[in-house]
């Protein structure tokens, strides 16, 4: 599924469109009630780690009676705030299959008539989005994805959007392979986001330090908001860690490290992607490491939850502790 620069790309994508009004829905999703967004002005766009929020909110009708302002329609607040846990993180499966029950929450459909005013602030009767995308989830604007090869049968056909906006400015977003929810408010954690300024280092070294093997604690959605599977092999391979050596058995020298290249490496993948460029792998699906040794893949995980694909190359990246001297918690 798209990493943190993948989703902070979709945010900057969608930000050109914030004080647009929504003119028509389209797409295939069978979430509930996404034909209210019609008429609609986007008021906002954020991204949380692996998560696209976009807040919609109703248009004020100016009209005046004895000079006074118009009273304005606007939504209540979805009931149910957004459902962020680690399982759904992990484990998203292809949207195209999933049941309507499984698309999203029961909301509430009416509405009221209320004046605003200075106690009440806009946001909290803005309609929030939230997106998760699948492993090739991804954001179009101003055009539609096109197939470039045929599948398996054959058919040269385009992916079907799960949801397209246009706005009345005859401009339009399209939204491919992700889960979308109603939620009253987007879960933002900055301190434990890895594009964030005000990701807070301390937190993420006392987590990096914790008895367990370092590739699960990378995985940590609660610890490293926004870091993947391509972002954990590639930071280990560059700090010359092994995905099973035990956090709290490496030098803080070390852990250290590895913080400092998850923040540069997620920092300078998101600016290839805003200029248009790849991005090369060092050890990531690769059969051998940069300096020419072969590189090991295996699955890890914890027992009771979800497991990854990791490359490392046994040269570069010793065990520690060493193998023959695992403690159980490193067993997978």
């Amino acid at each position: 599924m798209p990493e943190g620069p993948s989703v902070k790309r979709f945010q900057l994508l969608t930000a050109p469109f914030v004080g647009q009004v929504v003119a028509k829905v389209g797409g295939s999703s069978r979430q509930r009630n996404l034909k209210d967004l019609k008429a609609m002005k986007l008021q906002d766009s954020q991204a949380s780690g692996k998560n696209l929020f976009l807040a919609f909110g109703a248009v004020l009708e100016a009209w005046t009676v004895s000079g006074s302002p118009a009273p304005a329609i606007r939504g209540k607040a979805d009931s149910g705030a957004c459902s962020l846990t680690l399982a759904q993180e992990g484990q998203e499966a292809d949207v195209s299959r999933l049941s309507p029950k499984e698309h999203g929450v029961q909301r509430k459909q009416e509405t009221e008539l209320s004046v605003p005013d200075a106690s009440h602030a806009a946001g909290d009767t803005w309609k929030w989005l939230r997106f998760h995308f699948g492993l090739f989830g991804s954001i179009r604007a101003n055009e539609f994805s096109r197939a470039n090869k045929a599948n398996k049968r054959g058919d040269w056909k385009d992916p079907v959007p799960r949801l397209v906006l246009h706005f009345d400015s005859d401009s339009f977003l399209v939204f491919y392979n992700c889960r979308i929810h109603w939620c009253t408010s987007p879960a933002v954690e900055p301190a434990s986001d890895i594009l964030s300024p005000e990701f807070h280092r301390g937190q993420a070294l006392a987590a990096l330090r914790q008895p367990m093997p370092i590739c699960y604690t990378l995985l940590d959605q609660r610890y490293f908001s926004g870091l993947g599977n391509i972002i954990k092999n590639e930071i280990l391979y560059l700090a010359r860690i092994h995905p099973l050596s035990q956090g709290s058995l490496l030098a803080l020298s070390d852990l250290e490290s590895l913080l400092d290249h998850a923040v540069q490496f997620s920092t300078d993948w998101l600016h290839k992607k805003l200029a248009g460029k790849g991005l090369h792998y060092q050890i990531y699906l690769k059969e051998k490491c940069p300096l020419g040794h072969e590189v090991m893949q295996e699955t890890f995980g914890p027992q009771d939850g979800f497991k990854r694909l990791s490359w490392w190359c046994p040269q570069c990246q010793p065990r520690v502790p060493p193998e023959g001297n695992d403690p159980k918690s490193l067993k997978h």
